[in-house]
């Protein structure tokens, strides 16, 4: 398995001349998918005892099952929080994963680990975090949301004994990811909702606090902003939060996972105001920073507190800690010690490209939302649920059901023109379901949604 010969060669010039025609693609076609039944029945048996071959199981990927994917990067790819990342960062993804980098400790992986702090050193900068603030690459949202939560509850529990018996608690709004309940979950910890779908105010934040009982209180150690909810592109009142935290002593984490990209936007920059007084901030560059899958950021305020946290011991890990081998180790800082150095894709499109490009990137992403929401005002057969914000619009096709939206997904998608699905607004005591777009990539066009919105009559 591990030799060199012609049947390698010949099978690595395949797939780079299929990256080559992936890369340069604008033509790529929106896929969907298939029952697992039905892809077996095209592919057969694929793991065998003697193994079918590389070019029979590339043929197969070529031929049936790369087109049972919906490609993040299409452009008429609206639904959930699709992706964008630049040709030059898959390109170094394909760098990164031939390079066989363990991105965990200095020692065995400086140079990359080198080129993920100059693209991190960027990313804080955009925050406005106080010198000394820093981050890590990983895998997604949840595992920086699950790494900064644990940081912040191992900091509680190190003021005193008796916080290291008591379950903790942290307060976020029914706006936030589901990955804030998930990992909850995981670190064993309650969660506590401000009754808001929509912009969550310093004001509701302190009610909430002030009617929780003693012992509520006494076990509430952080509380969890969002910069950008992922349903509607909603920015909390981060500055508001930002002073009740520091007033009542609670770590302020802010899930930026999918709108912390737009920090490099100046058009919308003033909307993150206070995001400078968090203690950790979440952002994905795999969303709004043209990185490809995956590619997450926990940034801390005090990295110290996480490495505090986070830093595995055993016999087996001393040496990556010795004086010889002294540098920056991504895993003291989160919850893997395994990882890949994730960020090598984004710091080379950044070194590419610049970040002026990167600013016109997202300020298009941003127009989009506009221009949608322009275009659903002028059609008589839909309209607005709220404003559009940062690069997400909720609209409602006038007298549709909940089914009607769901028949109307599957018909564009089967037909590879479009996947745009809805999602559920809380509208007075119950939630409606709606349609939204959530715009990242910036060849998406006018036409595009103009074609989706006349879909709907």
């Amino acid at each position: 398995m591990h030799k060199i010969d012609i049947e390698l060669v010949e099978m690595t010039l395949d797939v780079m001349k299929y990256t080559i025609d992936r890369i340069s693609s604008t033509t790529n076609k929106i896929g969907k998918p298939q029952k697992e039944e039905a892809l077996k029945a095209l592919v057969g048996e694929t793991i065998t005892t003697e193994g079918i071959g590389g070019e029979v199981a590339f043929n197969l990927w070529k031929k049936h099952l790369m087109h049972a994917n919906v490609p993040l990067d299409h452009p008429r790819n609206l639904a959930f929080v699709p992706a964008s990342p630049t040709r030059a960062a898959i390109m170094f993804d394909l760098v990164t994963s031939a390079s066989s980098i363990h991105g965990a400790y200095w020692m065995e992986g400086a140079g990359g680990i080198f080129c993920e702090n100059e693209a991190m050193r960027w990313m804080v900068s955009l925050t406005g975090l106080p010198e000394g603030a820093f981050g890590v690459f990983t895998s997604g949202g949840t595992a920086a949301n699950l790494s900064a939560i644990v940081t912040a509850r191992e900091s509680w529990r190190s003021l005193n004994e008796e916080n290291k018996e008591k379950k903790g608690l942290i307060i976020t709004s029914i706006g936030a990811h589901s990955s804030i309940k998930a990992m909850a979950k995981v670190a064993d910890i309650d969660v506590l909702l401000v009754e808001t779908e929509d912009r969550m105010e310093g004001e509701a934040l302190q009610n909430t606090i002030n009617n929780l009982t003693t012992h509520q209180r006494q076990r509430l150690f952080a509380v969890v902003g969002t910069g950008g909810t992922t349903n509607a592109g909603i920015i909390d009142d981060l500055f508001g939060i930002g002073k009740i935290c520091e007033k009542e002593k609670l770590w302020f984490h802010i899930d930026a996972a999918y709108g912390g990209g737009a920090l490099v936007a100046d058009s919308v920059r003033h909307l993150f105001n206070g995001i400078e007084m968090a203690d950790s901030i979440t952002i994905d560059p795999h969303k709004w920073m043209f990185a490809p899958y995956d590619c997450g950021a926990v940034i801390y305020k005090t990295p110290e507190l996480a490495k505090q946290a986070h830093s595995q011991d055993g016999s087996y890990l001393d040496i990556f800690k010795d004086e010889g081998a002294k540098g920056f180790n991504p895993s003291d800082y989160q919850i893997q010690l395994t990882r890949r150095v994730r960020g090598l894709p984004l710091w080379f499109s950044l070194a590419m490209h610049g970040t002026k490009r990167y600013k016109q990137a997202v300020e298009r992403g941003l127009e989009l939302a506009q221009i949608a929401g322009k275009l659903i005002e002028q059609m008589p057969h839909v309209e607005l649920v709220r404003a559009p914000s940062l690069s997400c619009v909720l609209y409602r096709r006038i007298g549709w059901e909940p089914e009607d939206y769901t028949h109307w997904t599957y018909e564009n998608h089967k037909k590879g023109f479009a996947l745009v699905t809805p999602t559920k607004w809380k509208t007075g005591d119950g939630f409606e379901t709606v349609s939204r777009f959530c715009f990242i990539n910036p060849d998406t066009t006018k036409k595009d949604i103009q074609m989706i919105l006349e879909s709907m009559v």
